[in-house]
């Protein structure tokens, strides 16, 4: 087949000494999206990327199925607010997930629809929060994926808009006061109060009050800290105790305090310090019973459960309620105290694998588990907040729409209570848990997903992160499935990186162990090949964001185990990475170029920097999305320039830009009504790569 060329890339004679080393850096210009050369080379790579596309055969045929499969839509789990209970669904037909209420009597009316608030689609509901009361809904929304969101109050039982835009407020945390009368929020600083180039940073947490203009808020923390700090804040059930959490950027530590309401004014309560410098994460629930439940990664890497006193908070206070398990990772926990012996669920990931174990509240001793649906994930454990015998939670699998699970204590049974409203007929799939070693002789375990009875090599896609502590546990996902259908394999790598075995095992993957990652996805592509599930003619590698620069890292240093590459909103130049989107937040989990021993880390990697003329690299599609804020789209373009210029087989390297598209997915709609504030490491999940 004879390629279109690729559209011409000027190559600039750009050397930069960076500690004594001498950095290229030929392409630059394409870190400018306004130069006409950027815009025109952009037009010819969205020219070239249609016309390869037109020439693909079965694409309307696979694209069908993924919509078909696609429409079993979603369900999430409730969040109760008294009688009242909030919760999203998203009908086959629809794009984004609408909010919904039940009233007392069991009236369920749609609150909040993205699509009734703009019918072109573009604006996504961020986050919700009900007050203490269910009266009052504070909620954020933002347009074209860019992730900025506005906030805005809604009386629920009108429906009515009566306070917003708030603007500034991305990832922010909400936390009502009882009444419904004021919260504290997370702000950025105005633009015109920063140096230029941080208006992504500076956050403050202020409290406001309902009724009254943002320019009466009251500053309550975040003044001459760190830049890049996240806040969470949360305030108990019973208004009494604040709790504000600081981690700077994504660190997998955070500092905390409490302030006690009734004894300081909400205006300026007295925080007290909980834990300071602490290499270690920490989230509190203030329980119903008077207790301080801890949930912390310190001195216990796969987390534990402390018991303390509200009024001697620190750490040498707490006492083990459920210790570390030595196979398991904790995730969350639910207490259920309608009962003659009040319990403790507590969920669990073992090698990925969802489960709920239950225990008695006072002493900590298991006393039974919770029957799940089968092996798969399970989203957060929901309660009543007033208390009660119930909880609910999410469960989805390879093959499994999400589905709502409710779990009654007096009867210890597990029964659905609410589906996914599509009804889909589902390809009949295997999943196989697998174990290889990667180059060190880690144990890396890998999920292997292939239809029945085929046998022998077949296409792979392989799968990885690997990065800020984030798992990659079984979901429903029909473009997996799809492909399955068809006759490929699919395999979902945990690698290191990751939070699959703890915080030691993301640990061994940031920093000055970020080869461990590159080498674990390198061995995972030889032992599917060693194990007859493909070849190297036949193995595609995919990954995003992070998983993006993970992909761009394997094709630089072996081209040859890989036919076929996609890198989405990837980050590619770790040299320059921090200097934009919110990379600097970043630095925690990769290093800085600005000191010398974190420089050596990332240039020995840096995917554009290992670019080599003459190398046959493989087939490899990047996809970017103009609204990006996170992840600037350069990262792909620059790398994409490079590799165009570079290859040496007839393999396409292509660039998909989008417009209009961030760098979150339009349907993450979600409520932040988790145990542990937004913000806190428990609860915090946007603003990493």
């Amino acid at each position: 087949m004879t390629r279109q060329p690729y559209p011409p890339a000027g190559r600039d004679d750009l050397v930069e000494e960076l500690h004594g080393v001498p950095v290229a850096d030929p392409y630059r210009w394409l870190e400018d999206p306004g130069n006409p050369a950027t815009e025109e080379w952009l037009a010819a790579q969205g020219k070239l990327f249609s016309d390869e596309l037109e020439a693909l055969t079965g694409r309307d045929r696979l694209k069908a199925r993924v919509a078909q499969l696609l429409r079993s839509g979603s369900i999430g789990a409730p969040a109760w607010r008294g009688e009242r209970r909030f919760f999203m669904r998203r009908t086959p037909d629809q794009e984004h997930a609408v909010l919904y209420t039940v009233d007392p009597g069991e009236t369920e009316r749609a609150l909040l629809d993205p699509t009734a608030l703009d019918p072109s689609g573009l604006t996504t509901l961020d986050s919700w929060q009900p007050d203490k009361e269910g009266r009052l809904l504070a909620y954020q929304v933002s347009v074209g994926g860019d992730e900025e969101s506005s906030l805005y109050l809604l009386d629920v039982a009108s429906g009515e808009r009566i306070e917003g835009p708030i603007d500034r407020c991305r990832y922010s945390p909400i936390a009502w006061l009882p009444g419904g009368k004021a919260f504290y929020y997370v702000r950025r600083l105005p633009s015109t109060e920063v140096p230029e180039g941080e208006e992504q940073f500076h956050r403050r947490v202020y409290l406001h009050r309902v009724g009254t203009s943002t320019e009466e808020d009251v500053l309550i923390f975040g003044a001459g800290l760190e830049k890049t700090n996240y806040y969470g804040v949360a305030v108990s059930r019973d208004g009494r105790w604040l709790q504000i959490s600081a981690s700077r950027g994504t660190a997998p530590r955070n500092d905390l305090w409490i302030a006690d309401l009734t004894a300081s004014s909400p205006d300026s309560p007295d925080l007290v310090v909980v834990q300071e410098g602490l290499d270690a994460q920490t989230a509190l629930h203030f329980g119903r019973d008077g207790r301080l439940y801890v949930f912390t990664d310190l001195d216990a890497p796969r987390a534990r459960i402390c018991v303390a006193d509200p009024a001697l908070p620190q750490p040498e206070h707490w006492r083990d309620l459920i210790p570390q398990d030595d196979e398991a990772v904790l995730s969350d926990f639910a207490i259920l105290d309608d009962l003659d012996r009040p319990v403790m669920l507590a969920g669990w990931t073992r090698h990925a694998i969802s489960e709920i174990s239950v225990h008695d509240l006072a002493t900590g001793e298991r006393v039974g588990r919770v029957p799940t649906p089968g092996l798969g994930t399970i989203g957060g454990i929901a309660e009543r907040p007033e208390g009660g015998h119930e909880a609910w939670f999410v469960y989805t699998d390879n093959t499994t729409p999400p589905s709502i699970q409710r779990y009654d204590a007096r009867t210890g049974e597990t029964t659905l209570w609410a589906a996914s409203p599509g009804a889909v007929e589902v390809p009949a799939v295997n999943t196989e848990q697998v174990v290889y070693r990667s180059a060190d002789g880690a144990e890396v375990h890998m999920l292997v997903i292939t239809k029945p009875g085929v046998e022998g090599p077949r296409p792979t896609i392989l799968y990885g992160y690997g990065g800020f502590g984030i798992s990659m546990t079984p979901g429903y996902s029909a473009s997996i499935l799809t492909w399955v259908e068809a006759g490929g394999a699919y395999a979902i790598a945990q690698l290191r990186g990751g939070g699959e075995q703890g915080e030691e095992w993301h640990r061994a993957g940031m920093l000055a162990n970020k080869q461990n990652v590159f080498d674990d996805l390198h061995a995972a592509a030889e032992h599917l090949i060693a194990t007859g599930i493909t070849t190297p003619e036949r193995l595609a590698i995919s990954g995003g964001s992070n998983g993006g620069l993970l992909v761009g890292a394997a094709l630089t240093q072996r081209p040859e185990l890989y036919a076929a590459v996609v890198c989405s909103a990837p980050l590619l130049d770790m040299i320059r990475y921090e200097l934009f989107g919110l990379g600097a937040t970043w630095n925690v989990e990769y290093g800085s170029a600005a000191k010398p021993e974190e420089f050596a880390w990332l240039n020995a990697y840096s995917p554009y920097h290992h670019v080599r003329e003459g190398v046959a690299y493989p087939a490899t599609l990047f996809t970017v999305f103009q609204s990006d804020t996170r992840v600037h789209p350069l990262h792909a373009w620059k790398m994409c320039a490079a590799l165009q210029h570079a290859q040496a087989a007839d393999r396409p390297i292509l660039l998909r830009n989008e417009a209009e598209v961030g760098h979150g997915a339009s349907w993450r709609s979600g409520c932040a009504v988790g145990r542990f504030p937004s913000g806190s490491p428990q609860g915090r999940a946007a603003g990493r790569p």
